[in-house]
C-alpha cells in the first residue's frame, strides 16, 4: 500500500471530526475510521474508563498503536482530540496522509458538548468550567493544530458545507480520483 494516502482528522472535542468524517468518507468512496472508538474496541471498555483505571499516558499509547496501524492506508480517521499534540505525532501524522485540522471556537464546543457526560477531560463540569478548561486545551494544542495542511474553521457550519470545503482542499490527486469516480 503507498504510504500518505489517509486523511487525519484533527481538533478539539465537538469540532465535528466523527459526523465530517463519515460523510467525507462516503463521499470518497472509503472507510470511515473514529481512533477512540477503535481504542474501545481493542480494550473491550470506554474511553472513560481506560482513563479511569489506567490514566491517559495509557490511553496514549494505546492511541499511538491505532494511529501506527492506520498510518498510510486509504481511510478518513477522526483522532481524538489530543492525539496530534503527542510527542511526534504531529510529524508521523503528516508523513503519512493530509491533516486536515477542523477548528472550532469555544463556545462552539461548550454547546455541541451539551450533555455529553462520557468526555474524560471534562467530567463532572459545569458549562462554565468546560468553557475554561475546553480554552486550556485549545491553547495547549493549537500549535499542533497549526501544522495542519488544511484548516477548516466549523462554526456555524453544516456538515455538509464542511465536506464541501475539504474536498475543494483536499490534494489534486485525491479530489480527481474522487470526481472521476462520482461522474
Amino acid at each position: 500500500m503507498q504510504v500518505g494516502n489517509t486523511l487525519w482528522l484533527v481538533g478539539m472535542m465537538g469540532a465535528g471530526k466523527s459526523a465530517v468524517g463519515r460523510a467525507l468518507a462516503e463521499k470518497l468512496g472509503v472507510v470511515f475510521v473514529d481512533s477512540d472508538r477503535e481504542v474501545e474496541t481493542a480494550a473491550g471498555r470506554s474511553v472513560a474508563d481506560i482513563f479511569a483505571d489506567e490514566g491517559e499516558a495509557a490511553f496514549r499509547a494505546r492511541e499511538r498503536r491505532i494511529v501506527e496501524r492506520l498510518a498510510g492506508s486509504e481511510n478518513v480517521v477522526a483522532l481524538g482530540g489530543g492525539t496530534i499534540a503527542q510527542p511526534g505525532m504531529a510529524q508521523r501524522l503528516a508523513d503519512t496522509g493530509t491533516v486536515i485540522y477542523l477548528r472550532a471556537k469555544s463556545a462552539t464546543l461548550v454547546a455541541r458538548l451539551e450533555g455529553c457526560g462520557d468526555r474524560p477531560l471534562l467530567a463532572g463540569m459545569d458549562a462554565a468550567a468546560r468553557g475554561a478548561r475546553l480554552d486550556e486545551l485549545l491553547a495547549e494544542r493549537r500549535e499542533a493544530y497549526e501544522t495542519a495542511s488544511i484548516v477548516v474553521d466549523t462554526d456555524g457550519a453544516a456538515i455538509p458545507e464542511v465536506v464541501r470545503e475539504v474536498m475543494r482542499r483536499l490534494p489534486q490527486d485525491r479530489s480527481r480520483a474522487t470526481n472521476e469516480g462520482r461522474e
